[in-house]
């Protein structure tokens, strides 16, 4: 299991803002330049963490902002914005085992509680990080 680069291309991205937004407009393609990644990915995260309430987006020359304290924001907050899972579907289960199987016929009930418990566990974890540890984080390495 790997949990997909929209989360850390997502916690990236509000690093850039934080840190660059004073002296330049934090656009899509500012974003790429410093990720890697073709903009039009940096704009469906964008538009990913705007639906979820996290930054701001001013449409044309504008640019990104952070929509909230980035105490507030934990990277809970960001992988509900951006993984593309279900609520409550950290695991996928195979879509049809062998009901006949004893295996097969009873895996949910062999495993579900555990999953959950792996689940909860690293979204509590997910949930105690913010974004303002990130900003302590990134200050040590800026190049005054």
């Amino acid at each position: 299991m790997q949990i997909s680069s929209r989360f850390t291309l997502a916690i990236h991205i509000f690093a850039c803002i934080e840190t660059f937004e004073k002296d330049y407009k934090i656009t899509s393609d500012f974003l790429a330049s410093s990720t890697n990644v073709n903009p039009v990915i940096i704009r469906k995260l964008l538009s990913q963490l705007k639906t979820a309430g996290l930054l701001k987006i001013a449409r044309g020359t504008g640019g990104a902002t952070i929509a909230k304290p980035l105490k507030e924001i934990t990277f809970l907050d960001i992988y509900h914005a951006v993984e593309c899972i279900g609520y409550r579907e950290l695991f996928h289960f195979h879509e049809n085992p062998n009901p006949d199987c004893p295996i097969g016929g009873n895996i949910h009930h062999i495993l579900d509680d555990k999953l959950q418990a792996v689940q909860n566990a690293m979204e509590k974890e997910l949930e105690s990080i913010t974004l303002e540890e990130v900003k302590r984080d990134t200050e040590k390495y800026l190049i005054n």
